[in-house]
């Protein structure tokens, strides 16, 4: 790559860089996540964004979850830790509200996917 076009293009390779962050490599997939969502009814009990009438107010919105840095107060966030508490919530907090629903691996993957969108 020639000089004058390397020190044009660095102040624009600097803005692309900032304010970036990594998102974990998932093995679901947030759309067929968007739909399990759906189908367990977690939007009874949170809101959850572009989820149709997810509106609930008995747990916490999920709005910009993957931001966070715990998951019901005491997981690390990580894609491992949500398919564990999605799956099997009172393993974690056996005075949790949330109930166990039964959720599939498949589907716990494809809901933290989704999940996972929300910054």
């Amino acid at each position: 790559m020639n000089r004058k076009l390397l020190v044009c293009m660095a102040p624009l390779l600097l803005i692309a860089g900032c304010g970036g962050e990594e998102t974990p490599d998932l093995p679901g997939d947030p759309v067929k996540g968007k739909l399990a969502i759906t189908a367990y009814g977690c939007g009874s009990c949170h809101v959850i964004p572009e989820i149709p009438g997810a509106n609930g107010h008995t747990g916490p919105s999920l709005a910009r979850i993957a931001k966070r840095t715990y998951l019901a107060g005491v997981l690390p966030n990580t894609p491992e830790e949500m398919v564990r508490w999605i799956r099997a919530p009172e393993m974690v907090d056996p005075r949790t509200a949330m109930p166990n629903m039964a959720v599939s691996v498949g589907d716990a993957h494809d809901i933290t996917a989704y999940l996972y969108t929300l910054r």
